[in-house]
């Protein structure tokens, strides 16, 4: 499967078969998103790698009782180990670069039949009491990572020229 194809076929999965995750295709994904880009190479992101179902069901409760956080096999909990560096256009990196690793472990999974889902809708205090994760860092997103259990239709794009313009913004 070549780039374009993964970016094509990946979607927001929110349903997963009771399977769990070969642990070679866990640690592709997880190297995927290890060899993301990142400002200044500070490369912030770290995972929690979460399997066990009781965490994985007190996880989707924490996640605005999304009940198929929780239904996935793995949940991958993306934090950022962050100094608070902006980048000279005034822009935190850490949630940037987190979103990078992110889109690298989407896609890789797409690649290896496995479905994915970006989780916002989170209570960061509660996730980190759960996990025990020190104050300092910062939770940026949640994934649920399995097989899915059906195939989305594709979701509507806007078309090309309504996102891109010629040297500067009509």
């Amino acid at each position: 499967m070549d780039v374009i194809e993964a970016i094509r076929r990946r979607r927001s999965i929110r349903s997963y078969q009771d399977r769990p995750v070969e642990e070679e295709k866990l640690l592709a994904v997880l190297e995927a998103g290890r060899l993301a880009p990142s400002a200044s190479n500070r490369q912030e992101w770290r995972y929690i790698v979460v399997r066990d179902p009781g965490m994985r069901a007190r996880l989707a409760d924490a996640a605005s009782s999304q009940k198929f956080v929780g239904q996935a096999p793995v949940v991958l909990v993306a934090c950022a180990k962050t100094d608070g560096y902006k980048m000279p256009c005034g822009e935190p990196c850490y949630p940037i670069d987190v979103a990078i690793s992110l889109d690298h472990i989407t896609l890789k999974a797409a690649e290896e039949g496995l479905g994915t889902c970006w989780i916002g809708a989170f209570d960061q205090p509660a996730v980190k009491k759960l996990l025990g994760i020190p104050e300092e860092i910062r939770v940026v997103q949640l994934m649920p990572l399995g097989y899915p259990a059906g195939e989305p239709a594709a979701r509507s794009r806007l078309s090309f020229d309504e996102i891109v313009v010629d040297e500067k913004w009509k």
